[in-house]
């Protein structure tokens, strides 16, 4: 499927995120100009990575967001959306992330996959069947739109608010482990904030990964091989706030970490 070109609103949405990202500011929310229509953010989506990419590289894969109930709740939308995940964006974990040059970052804790095929069919077992193996995961999210007054228009058009990833070390094969089986535990410097289990992201991880291969085939884009692919949050999100590390133990995935560094 070929995309269809922006219209001129679609355009001016795209060059505005583009700014916010580059500058680390807030905009207003841009649903006023892109009404209800995802397609249509998502076309949006599209050219905003196209405008990073000489910042942040090139495509290592995608994120589900809004895949938990209580991050729906948090952000008032009823449904998943999905962004592109860029190598520049990629943090070794353990490592740092300066807050400097976001706007208003939150992490949340997640099971994210990394296909071994490209997924062309949608198909439940054919996409599981893609799976080389999973990881632990942090995703660090920051929404370029003011005060996270967002709608699922606004936080798509802004590549479902994705501001960088960082992947565990242990690595388990589908027929090690069930992801909507782990229990999850988000910890800031010791103190743990956040809880859940792998049931809370779309009653199982994978039922995400699905969505998304069968999304991204839809758009003419599908997911290839040696993507990672963030699944969606196990809890509810937090604010990531600089001088604390942030360390999420997935059950037998193990733990991931990030120190995050700036002004505090």
């Amino acid at each position: 499927m070929t995309p269809e070109p922006l219209n001129d609103h679609e355009h001016q949405v795209a060059v505005a995120l583009s700014a916010a990202h580059a500058t680390a500011t807030a905009i207003a929310p841009v649903r006023e100009s892109l009404g209800t229509d995802l397609d249509s953010a998502y076309r949006v989506q599209t050219e905003l990575i196209g405008n990073l990419r000489d910042t942040y590289g090139y495509r290592t894969g995608r994120k589900v967001g809004l895949t938990s109930p209580a991050v729906q709740e948090q952000l008032g939308v009823d449904q998943p959306d999905f962004g592109v995940l860029l190598s520049g964006l990629e943090t070794d974990n353990g490592g740092t992330i300066d807050t400097a040059h976001l706007v208003a970052p939150r992490v949340e804790a997640e099971v994210a996959f990394v296909l071994s095929h490209d997924i062309n069919d949608a198909d439940p077992e054919h996409v599981r069947q893609a799976v080389d193996y999973a990881v632990a995961a942090l995703e660090i999210v920051d929404s370029r739109i003011r005060n996270w007054d967002i709608s699922i228009v606004d936080t798509v058009a802004d590549n479902a608010s994705s501001a960088g990833y960082v992947l565990g070390s242990t690595r388990l094969r589908l027929d090690e482990f069930e992801p909507r089986e782990v229990a999850m535990e988000l910890q800031a410097s010791g103190e743990p904030v956040s809880t859940g289990t792998g049931a809370a992201c779309l009653d199982d991880p994978l039922n995400a990964l699905v969505w998304v291969a069968e999304t991204a085939l839809r758009l003419g884009d599908p997911l290839r091989a040696g993507e990672v692919v963030l699944s969606g949050a196990l809890g509810p999100m937090v604010p990531l706030e600089a001088g604390n590390t942030y360390e999420a133990r997935i059950g037998p995935l193990g733990s991931v970490s990030v120190t995050a560094i700036g002004k505090e």
